[in-house]
């Protein structure tokens, strides 16, 4: 709001953040654990009088060094350069509450990369005493490393009393601080394992690939092995939303989280079978399939954290659309628009009205959804839902999915950003329709636009209210969280239930019965004054239950003369199958 947007429709920045996350985490994580593999390589190479082992070390160390500080460095300058383009209010906000911790960070990164260079330069030209203790002073400094940054972005997930006082020791050591640090170290064990078995099969001499391939996998396999309770502890410290994001409450994070078990499954079988029961059969394609799993591995627990945290980017604190959360009332008082201060439109006009919608589809939705390309496509969710339903959906998104953020602005820039989607994005009509007076089928049809359609076709639901009577069909209403735990009972009053209840009813094809009510009584309360049975039945002889239902409701359209029905849904349900049933209808 306070920034301008870079806006990439074919691909939307948190994909490119993604990407260049998960390429940098890969090897940062390398950076930490492998330099505690160098060490312990070369304390090996020395202990069994190996110079083979130790050519071996060196040769990694080589290899270390080139993507460390190469390919780690850039994709490091990369995340920095990325976020404070997609989302420098979060950037931002993160550098001036912790600025010290990220101070010290590029000290020991400093520390880390002057230690790797003698590490590998002095390799063989230095006491191995000495050698091995800037080993371990590279180790200690990119542990350290990991573990300030750790506390600062563990902050984004698990703020705890920090979203109130934004004191640094409380953000810093935040409920997720300990399981999170513990897991990643893990994963920094695991990197080096899996890199270490990368370089064995590079080897030349068969005896070296099989010892060193051997060392390789058992740093893996105790690395994956401790994972699991710290990753059970990461969970259990979760705020509870997230905890139902990543237990399977969203379908892309339970895909996500599939993905990584099929490939940690297979590293598993792969470090058992090719790098510790049978080292021989590690050769160059085994070990990139390996890396290629951690790698799928390691992403899915990435991508799984950042989704925990929805609908923020900074969890209490900040919408991943870079509203702050304690702005939210006064821009839903003032609106949006006037407080922006990046948009063309400060004010939504009948002929602004598509451009304000646009403004408001970038400014709130863009982060997340891009409109016909690959990131969550907003046109694809969107193809089903008219304008009502766009409306009604919108104003309360953020109760039907706690995981998206609410809508931020008065309720004429609700509108404008559902016009812009149904009418500009895909050509629908963009008119406020409401239900005439009476006309219980309409209000039954506006009731479904503004509760059913942001999730339902109606044409989906035909099977589910075929062959049912409003009673019945209103019971379901009532009851939809028995049917999904996604789902919550209509929350209308008993009128509206029934008028929804009979509008699913006619679309399903089916006959409404209302039993408990009897239509004879309805019919002598409301039509016998004016008619007798006998020509009710002779002007209906042309029409079906579901014709009656309708016609019920548009009474002063078919004969002018003639007052709405001032019935409730339910009597004129009854009504219907009374008229009906007098044809021999039923």
């Amino acid at each position: 709001m306070h920034y301008p947007v870079w806006y990439l429709p074919e691909i939307g920045g948190g994909t490119l953040i993604a990407l260049i996350a998960v390429f940098h985490v890969f090897i940062s994580h390398f950076a930490v654990g492998g330099g505690l593999y160098l060490v312990l390589a070369e304390k090996k190479g020395l202990a069994e009088q190996s110079q083979a082992i130790l050519d071996f070390t060196k040769r990694h160390a080589r290899f270390f060094l080139l993507t460390t500080m190469v390919l780690g460095s850039i994709s490091g300058v990369g995340i920095w350069f990325i976020i404070a383009l997609v989302n420098p209010a979060a950037t931002s906000y993160l550098i001036h509450n912790f600025v010290f911790g990220w101070a010290a960070e590029w000290v020991f990164f400093t520390v880390e990369i002057a230690a790797a260079f003698v590490y590998y330069y002095f390799f063989g030209r230095m006491e191995s005493s000495t050698h091995l203790k800037v080993g371990y002073l590279y180790f200690f400094a990119a542990w350290m490393s990991l573990l300030l940054i750790n506390g600062i972005i563990g902050v984004m997930l698990t703020p705890g009393a920090w979203a109130e006082s934004s004191l640094f020791w409380q953000g810093f050591f935040n409920p997720s601080f300990w399981p999170s640090l513990f897991f990643r170290t893990c994963i920094a064990v695991l990197m080096a394992g899996c890199y270490g078995c990368l370089t064995a099969a590079w080897s030349d001499e068969e005896e070296v690939r099989v010892k060193m391939t051997r060392f390789s996998g058992i740093w893996s396999l105790v690395a994956m092995v401790a994972a699991i309770p710290c990753a059970l502890w990461y969970v259990a410290v979760l705020p509870e939303q997230a905890q139902q994001l990543v237990t399977g409450k969203s379908p892309t994070v339970a895909l996500a989280l599939q993905y990584g078990l099929v490939a940690v499954i297979l590293l598993l079988v792969l470090t058992l079978v090719t790098a510790i029961l049978r080292p021989t059969l590690n050769n160059r394609p085994v070990a990139l399939a390996a890396m290629l799993c951690a790698f799928v591995m390691l992403g899915s627990f990435e991508w799984t954290r950042e989704a925990a945290r929805r609908p923020y980017v900074i969890n209490e604190v900040i919408y991943s659309n870079s509203i702050f959360k304690k702005d939210l009332e006064s821009l839903n008082e003032k609106g949006f628009l006037k407080s922006a201060l990046w948009v063309q439109h400060h004010e939504v006009t009948a002929d602004n009205r598509m451009g304000a919608g646009h403004e408001l589809y970038i400014q709130q939705c863009y982060s997340c959804h891009t409109l016909g390309a690959g990131n969550n496509d907003l046109a694809a969710l969107t193809e089903k839902m008219s304008y009502p339903a766009l409306v009604a959906y919108i104003g309360k998104m953020h109760t039907i999915r706690p995981f998206m953020p609410p809508f931020a602005g008065t309720d004429t820039e609700v509108r404008a950003l559902s016009a812009f989607l149904a009418g500009e994005v895909h050509g629908k009509e963009t008119v406020d329709v409401v239900a005439e007076a009476g006309d219980g089928l309409a209000a039954g049809k506006q009731l479904f636009e503004e509760n059913c359609a942001a999730c339902h076709a109606r044409e989906d639901l035909s099977g589910a209210f075929a062959g049912k009577d409003v009673v019945g069909a209103g019971e379901m209403l009532s009851t939809l969280n028995e049917i999904s735990d996604e789902m919550e009972p209509f929350g209308g009053t008993d009128e509206e239930r029934n008028q929804l209840a009979g509008y699913l009813i006619s679309e399903s094809g089916g006959i409404v019965s209302t039993a408990g009510v009897d239509g004879g009584g309805v019919f002598d309360t409301h039509c016998s004054a004016c008619h007798a049975v006998e020509d009710i039945t002779e002007f209906t002889s042309g029409w079906d239950r579901a014709q009656i239902f309708t016609n019920l409701g548009r009474l002063p359209e078919l004969v002018p003369e003639m007052p709405p029905f001032e019935g409730t849904e339910t009597e004129r349900e009854a009504l219907a199958d009374y008229i009906d049933g007098l044809k021999g209808g039923k």
